[in-house]
């Protein structure tokens, strides 16, 4: 063989190693890339914060279990990823039974955090690549109670609360937050945090108080009560009226000369109980001014008495309507 075919072999040669080489460097830049068990845990992250509840649960393989699914896409979805920050995927440990664990280190409101994710490898695509899968799990729940309020609000979403209870079904890692934001009822927000499926979630429980607006509108109807039940007395000239307030005497009083006031209006409470809301018992005074004759001396002289009176209500609220029912006994 001649000294110029063997430089020529020689060069074919020597390009199909650095072929061969470049093709390893490939096939493991891509299985380390595109192709790695990382890769999966990418997509699945893009999908919770896109809100694609759909393809995060087929990437995930995860069944649902037996909860409402409110949470599980759209809105609520983003926004429990949306907290999701200063995210570092780890490489991936080996574990028995061809499954690796890659770490996920994140925070969320400022704490560090960290989820395991269990994949596995699923084949190979033009035989070098691989594909990796997740091992199949069963997504987390986030149990969500509320004080007397049919619906509540997790993470920018209005949820129906039967009996004051509901469970959610959640992606995980997330951060979700419950709380009521009703014209007459709010709660202060609580807030949740999922970091893995087995992880222990604390409940969200919401204790929903009365608002400015409702005690405001209740005082009013109350005001309004007490008001006209004084324009009546003052009408039928009693010093016993059908209302809260009333005074005795054994006196003649002139007719015509009996005016009813409210002097102070009571102060609304409004709490819980027994799975409704209660006014608390409404303390106030009355004045009452009039002429009467003492019985005995036969003289007139003016009646100006201020009496303290109390009662109860019953109220009922209906979406934006509310109703104040004076409870009276005589």
């Amino acid at each position: 063989m001649s000294q110029a075919l063997v430089r020529i072999a020689a060069g074919w040669l020597l390009g199909l190693m650095l072929a061969v080489a470049a093709a390893i460097v490939a096939v493991n830049l891509v299985n380390n890339t595109v192709a790695s068990p990382q890769q999966p845990v990418r997509e699945y992250l893009d999908a919770l914060r896109s809100g694609d509840g759909g393809k995060a649960l087929g990437l995930l393989r995860a069944t649902v279990p037996p909860s409402n699914a409110a949470l599980l896409d759209g809105t609520a979805l983003q926004t429990a990823a949306s907290r999701i920050a200063n995210v570092n995927i780890g490489e991936a440990e080996e574990r028995p039974g061809g499954q690796v664990t890659v770490p996920m280190e994140y925070t969320i409101d400022g704490s560090r955090l960290r989820t395991d994710f269990q994949l596995q490898k699923s084949g190979t695509e033009w035989i070098f690549f691989n594909t990796w899968a997740f091992v199949p799990s069963r997504l987390p729940t986030v149990d969500v109670s509320v004080v007397n309020s049919p619906t509540a609000t997790v993470n920018g979403v209005d949820v129906n609360m039967p009996n004051g209870r509901n469970s959610f079904a959640v992606f995980y890692p997330g951060e979700y937050e419950a709380t009521v934001n009703g014209e007459y009822f709010s709660a202060s927000a609580t807030r949740a945090t999922v970091t893995a499926r087995d992880a222990p979630v604390a409940p969200l429980n919401l204790l929903t108080q009365a608002t400015d607006d409702l005690k405001k509108d209740v005082a009013a109807k109350v005001r309004e009560f007490l008001d006209g039940c004084a324009a009546q007395a003052v009408k039928e000239q009693k010093l016993q009226p059908d209302c809260p307030f009333y005074y005795a005497s054994n006196n003649r009083v002139q007719d015509g000369s009996i005016k009813w006031s409210v002097t102070e209006y009571p102060n609304v409470s409004i709490e819980p109980f027994d799975g409704r809301w209660v006014v608390a018992p409404l303390d106030g005074k009355a004045k009452v001014e009039a002429l009467q004759q003492n019985l005995f001396t036969g003289a007139w002289y003016p009646l100006d008495e201020e009496v303290d009176f109390s009662f109860t209500t019953r109220l009922d609220v209906s979406g934006d309507a509310i109703k104040v029912t004076p409870l009276l006994s005589f």
